[in-house]
């Protein structure tokens, strides 16, 4: 087995390199930065540039199937100019993508799985989606997940298996949202957003990671959602991370005109709900190392206080 991935240098890129890394799998990667390009053992960087279509074909050889991460991330302020990057940078690297497939003639490609987001689901309070819904969130989100799925669907047409995990809030201390959750927490200035009712379908990094090389490993296609068995509120998920951060929360609620004010349009992501279903992946065969949100924080941050005391005691022994 031979990996290609693109997005390979961000969050869950890295988490899932380690883990095909670690069964001793080959990984080709492909990045727009000529800085990240290196050659390990079982890692080889080449070089891509989806906005000009430019693509390195050597990047195919020898590959069996393909796991798509590329896209800008949503993080930032929805100015129009940003909006349209997030959505051309998914788009332009699918385009990329397959027209390299196609002049490489490569013949040993099984499969591709590619993220996609829970976003597509419509913002509400009481639904509980699963893979077979079909109303797409009326939002910019919602927009570009519909036309990010479709441009991934012409995948098809290679007779190669095609999933699609739609990934909901990545828990990690490396990056993502959870530090910025955890910043003003840490400060004693955490608090709720809104009513803090809106749901937050969560995963831990390293599930999902097992999760991408499940897909391949497997053989699956169709859609599968990206999230743990037990999403929680927002003030679940607040309360969780004062707990374990050790930090008291003692302000009311942030309510959203605030948030809007501050953020725009982006502001969404804090107050959009979506309780999503992972009962699919799991009917398939995949097992979930962290089902509560509890543990998963736990796991998270233990292992940084673990890091840091390491650090510490390496600076007054060595400094």
């Amino acid at each position: 087995m031979k990996v290609l991935i693109t997005g390979a240098t961000g969050l869950v890129g890295k988490a899932i390199v380690s883990e095909l890394n670690d069964n001793g799998v080959q990984v080709n990667y492909l990045t727009t930065s000529k800085a990240k390009l290196v050659v390990k053992e079982n890692y080889k960087g080449y070089y891509w540039n989806p906005a000009k279509n430019e693509i390195d074909l050597d990047c195919f050889e020898g590959v069996t199937s393909i796991i798509n991460l590329a896209g800008a991330s949503i993080s930032k302020r929805w100015t129009t100019s940003y909006k349209a990057k997030v959505l051309d940078s998914r788009i332009d690297s699918l385009r990329t993508l397959k027209e390299g497939i196609e002049k490489s003639g490569s013949d040993t490609i099984t499969a591709l799985v590619s993220a996609s987001a829970i976003g597509i689901y419509p913002n509400s309070l009481s639904s509980f989606y699963t893979e077979e819904e079909q109303q797409v969130d009326e939002s910019f989100l919602g927009d570009v997940v519909k036309a990010w799925e479709e441009e991934i669907d012409t995948f098809k047409n290679f007779g190669f298996n095609v999933a699609k995990i739609r990934i909901g809030l990545v828990l990690s201390n490396e990056g993502g949202a959870l530090p910025q959750m955890a910043r003003p927490i840490k400060n004693y200035v955490g608090a709720a957003f809104g009513s803090g009712e809106q749901w937050q379908s969560w995963i831990h990094v390293d599930d999902l990671a097992r999760m991408f090389v499940f897909a391949i490993a497997h053989n699956l296609k169709g859609i599968y959602n990206g999230v743990a068995p037990n999403p929680v509120t927002n003030t679940k998920m607040t309360k969780e991370l004062a707990k374990v951060l050790e930090k008291p929360l003692f302000l009311p609620n942030i309510p959203e005109f605030a948030m809007k004010t501050i953020l725009g349009e982006m502001s969404y992501l804090l107050f959009a709900s979506q309780r999503v279903s992972s009962k699919r992946i799991e009917t398939k065969g995949f097992k979930f190392n962290f089902k509560s949100v509890c543990d998963a924080l736990k796991e998270i941050y233990g292992k940084q206080a673990a890091k840091e005391e390491t650090m510490s005691s390496f600076s007054k022994e060595y400094v």
